[in-house]
């Protein structure tokens, strides 16, 4: 989420360049999101715990492998906004598709070695595969269809157990949508009329949601945790143009967020309706 809000302020700054300096505008642009994207995340989640020499660990049965699918995610959408920035400042589509859609991986491979070196955690190899299968996912699509069919998107409501695990689930709503998945909810969004044409408008999508709750440490045998699963409605928010630029680009980077719409929710064996769905 941090590296949309910083992107959306470097806009206006990279439409100035000309085609000449197009990638070296681009690519000092992603660097000082990475910078600064890095020092924040170190600020919000490393500095209090103490450090460590580099280290594995393995945590692929933990949360209920919620982080797995928010690592892909999150490639997949930064890869995503990598290319988009590029392609703003007239960056050529072979070139940003490969150096901003392999930013994703990039960014988030930095991550792990961080995590790597802290005492209270590790890097873990499912994280990097799960990095790579976001990317894969964007990168793919682009050389097959060249365009998104299907988005992997994500929204956030705090949950009621941060109170209880602050250290742990975040004392304040963006640490919270960092670390608590019992709020996160991921999905794979995406338009019947980009496989087979329908009278559905273009902007309206399908979503298929991930969720999980009851988790105060992630511990695979926790007690009470379980899985969620939805089946909901959508707007493609790329899909949708307006007469200015500056609008469309920012329509663009929260393209991330799925839209609250109508919702099927399943839950311990329990189907319920939202009229107008939200988080978990």
């Amino acid at each position: 989420m941090i590296f949309y809000i910083c992107l959306l302020s470097q806009i206006s700054f990279a439409q100035k360049s000309d085609s000449t300096k197009a990638f070296q505008i681009a690519l000092g642009t992603e660097i000082i999101l990475y910078s600064s994207t890095i020092y924040v995340l170190n600020d919000l989640w490393y500095k209090d715990y103490p450090k460590s020499s580099f280290h594995w660990i393995n945590d692929n049965s933990n949360w209920l492998q919620m982080d797995k699918v928010g690592h892909a995610t999150t490639a997949y959408q930064v890869g995503m906004l990598g290319k988009d920035l590029m392609k703003w400042v007239g960056v050529g589509e072979k070139k940003a598709l490969w150096y901003g859609g392999l930013y994703g991986a990039f960014f988030l491979t930095s991550i792990e070695v961080l995590d790597g070196f802290s005492k209270e955690w590790g890097a873990s190899w499912g994280d990097l595969i799960a990095n790579s299968c976001g990317t894969i996912v964007f990168i793919g699509q682009e050389l097959l269809w060249k365009e998104q069919r299907i988005q992997l998107k994500y929204n956030f409501k705090p949950s009621k157990y941060a109170k209880y695990r602050p250290d742990l689930l975040g004392s304040n709503f963006l640490q919270q949508s960092l670390k608590d998945y019992n709020g996160q909810v991921y999905w794979l969004s995406f338009n019947i009329n980009d496989f087979k044409k329908t009278s559905l408008p273009k902007w309206l999508n399908i979503a298929i949601g991930y969720g999980a709750d009851g988790m105060y440490n992630g511990n695979p045998y926790e007690e009470g945790a379980f899985r969620e699963f939805y089946a909901s409605l959508d707007i493609n928010l790329r899909k949708i143009k307006t007469d200015k630029k500056f609008l469309d680009k920012a329509l663009k980077i929260i393209s991330f967020i799925k839209v609250p719409m109508p919702t099927l929710k399943l839950s311990q064996n329990k189907l319920n309706f939202y009229l107008l769905h939200y988080g978990q």
